[in-house]
């Protein structure tokens, strides 16, 4: 059974940065996509980030291009997620999550999930 345990989120200010980390395990990961996903109050959950985890091609939402970096450590069966310039507009609970297969940006093709982590960005 896959599990994925999420840490390092927290309080912030704008501008600054964060780096999150979701732990797997339960499996051999090489044939899956490893997201990120976020969920604001009262909004749907959306893609982040993505990461093939054999090859480490990486896919991101046009939000956080060029802010967010999403890598992982084979050895550690861990994917992080560095947060960079937050913003605001960032403040959510984030969610690793996986998918054998093809990757994807939709929330519901992803079947196994951690139990998030809070991030508030301030002004």
């Amino acid at each position: 059974q896959v599990q994925l345990v999420e840490s390092g989120g927290g309080l912030v200010q704008a501008g600054g940065s964060l780096r999150l980390s979701c732990a797997a395990s339960g499996r051999t990961f090489s044939s899956y996509h490893m997201g990120w996903f976020r969920q604001a109050p009262g909004k749907e959950r959306e893609f982040v980030a993505a990461i093939k985890w054999s090859s480490g091609r990486t896919y991101y939402a046009d939000s956080v291009k060029g802010r967010f970096t999403i890598s992982r450590d084979n050895a550690k069966n861990t994917v992080y997620l560095q947060m960079n310039i937050l913003n605001p507009e960032d403040t959510a609970v984030y969610y690793c999550a996986v998918r054998q297969g093809t990757g994807s940006y939709d929330y519901t093709d992803y079947t196994s999930w951690g139990q998030g982590t809070q991030v508030t960005v301030s002004s």
